[in-house]
């Protein structure tokens, strides 16, 4: 027997072993071909190349420090406090965020340009902190790419990462690419405005976000939004849900003057 079909034996006898996963979130089991080792692996191997399809990393260490701390802050009260989270800020000028499984979170340039506070960036980090927690990159890439995923370095015995650069490039970009289903982007809604409410955070952050998104929808679609389904109802659910819950979010923190000296600011001063 070949090593290539004993290794395709290998990773789907551990698929059947897997199967289902516990969704922190509902709590209820869901279909999982990929183990949280296998997620931390995806995350650590992958990162550097879609960094790097992003642009790299922004030339900042204070702007990259405070978005940092805003992400590990959530990441604290969050449903996997004890993971280890990544937050980068990139050069791509597209508006977009993604996180990758096991951790790894990234914030383009032209997002943080549309932002105006930091409960805004708060809302973002929050929601895609949900995506890593729950593992709705890992369902997705167990629907959208299949088990050859798993064939080119993902195990957990180890495997290296495929030497062919063409080849990880291309897995990079199907990372990036990932779509959510409406049910897990609703998930990451409810539960992201949880945890940054639970870290201090004004939860009209939110609300204000996802009016940003839709008003640049109709000028010139966002990247995020291909991934991430657009909704005018997200809106008003958010709304409905911090009225019903959060109905006094006098103290909590807004970060306008912050977001803009730390942020816009240096943005600006690195564009000149």
């Amino acid at each position: 027997m070949s090593g290539k079909i004993k290794l395709l034996i290998l990773s789907l006898t551990s698929c059947l072993f897997i199967g289902c996963a516990v969704n922190p979130i509902t709590g209820q089991e869901e279909l999982m071909l990929i183990s949280e080792n296998q997620d931390i692996e995806i995350g650590r191997k992958y990162a550097p190349e879609i960094e790097k399809q992003l642009g790299g990393r922004i030339d900042d260490e204070s702007l990259q420090n405070y978005i940092n701390s805003i992400g590990q802050k959530i990441a604290r009260i969050s449903h996997k406090p004890s993971w280890e989270y990544h937050f980068v800020a990139v050069e791509d000028k597209s508006i977009n965020a993604l996180a990758l499984p096991g951790g790894y979170i990234f914030v383009t340039k032209g997002m943080l340009e549309k932002l105006t506070t930091e409960a805004q960036l708060a809302a973002l980090l929050a929601h895609e902190i949900v995506h890593v927690t729950a593992r709705h990159s890992s369902a997705a890439i167990s629907r959208q790419m299949g088990l050859s995923f798993l064939l080119f370095g993902l195990s957990a015995a180890g495997a290296k990462i495929p030497q062919d650069a063409g080849r990880a490039t291309k897995l990079a970009l199907q990372l990036i690419g990932l779509k959510y289903s409406r049910e897990h982007e609703r998930e990451a809604d409810v539960a992201g405005l949880d945890y940054m409410v639970v870290a201090g955070y004004n939860p009209y952050g939110a609300v204000e976000l996802q009016q940003m998104l839709q008003r640049q929808d109709k000028v010139r679609p966002a990247e995020f939004l291909s991934t991430h389904p657009s909704s005018e109802n997200r809106t008003i659910s958010l709304n409905a849900r911090i009225q019903t819950r959060y109905s006094s979010p006098e103290g909590l923190r807004i970060g306008k003057d912050d977001y803009r000296r730390i942020v816009l600011d240096r943005l600006t001063n690195l564009t000149n």
